[in-house]
């Protein structure tokens, strides 16, 4: 499990052919204590370290030119942004919470929902605003004011519609993360907020259950 706040920006220093997938190589910025087989979030995707370079200092973490390694199945290929890193592309780096950590974003499971479009980018003020074009699987789930992963990222929605929703940035999130160095037409990695899909799904086979749907509409929540 993610909550969206991202520890580090990557750089990708390889993309091989592994059979059918790829062999990922990433050089973290910022030294990350790492696990040989823990899981962390490559732009919101959760992939597995299945080796790092050189091996991890005294004290857990990797020397300055730290490498991890990740092994991308074709169906991850497939359905997010991975698929279309080439060398030195930026990526958003986190890695899954421990029980002692903080929550400072959401629930984020690291499993793609669906890749979505930067439509519009302008800047007003302190805040930069986002439009991001989205498949219907992703914005069924989406409401104002709720939480939404893109690239990893946990931001809110200011705004939904049938085919596109809105956030707002601030100037750290630009300053710390892939979204400061995206432009319109570019692809994004989105998972919709998974208390939404429970709720979704609960009330899809409880058609019948009209007191608790009538309660979640005056909240808001349908």
């Amino acid at each position: 499990m993610f909550t969206g706040i991202i520890e580090s920006m990557g750089k990708v220093a390889s993309v091989r052919k592994a059979g059918s997938g790829v062999r990922l190589c990433l050089k973290p910025d910022l030294l990350i204590q790492v696990q040989l087989g823990e899981s962390i979030a490559v732009n919101g995707v959760c992939l597995t370290v299945s080796e790092f370079t050189p091996p991890l200092n005294k004290g857990g973490s990797g020397g300055v030119d730290s490498e991890l390694f990740f092994d991308v199945s074709p169906e991850t290929l497939k359905n997010t942004n991975l698929g279309e890193l080439k060398v030195n592309d930026k990526v958003n780096l986190e890695r899954a919470l421990m029980p002692t950590g903080r929550f400072g974003g959401h629930m984020v499971t690291g499993h793609v929902d669906g890749v979505g479009l930067i439509k519009d980018k302008k800047k007003d003020g302190e805040y930069t605003y986002f439009t991001f074009g989205a498949p219907p699987a992703v914005l069924r789930y989406l409401v104002q004011k709720g939480s939404v992963a893109v690239d990893g990222i946990s931001l809110t929605v200011i705004d939904v519609t049938e085919s596109f929703f809105k956030t707002a940035i601030i100037p750290h999130t630009l300053n710390v993360t892939t979204l400061g160095l995206k432009g319109v037409g570019e692809k994004v990695n989105l998972e919709s907020d998974i208390l939404g899909k429970y709720v979704g799904k609960y009330l899809s086979g409880r058609d019948n259950n009209t007191g608790l749907r009538s309660k979640l509409m005056e909240g808001g929540f349908v």
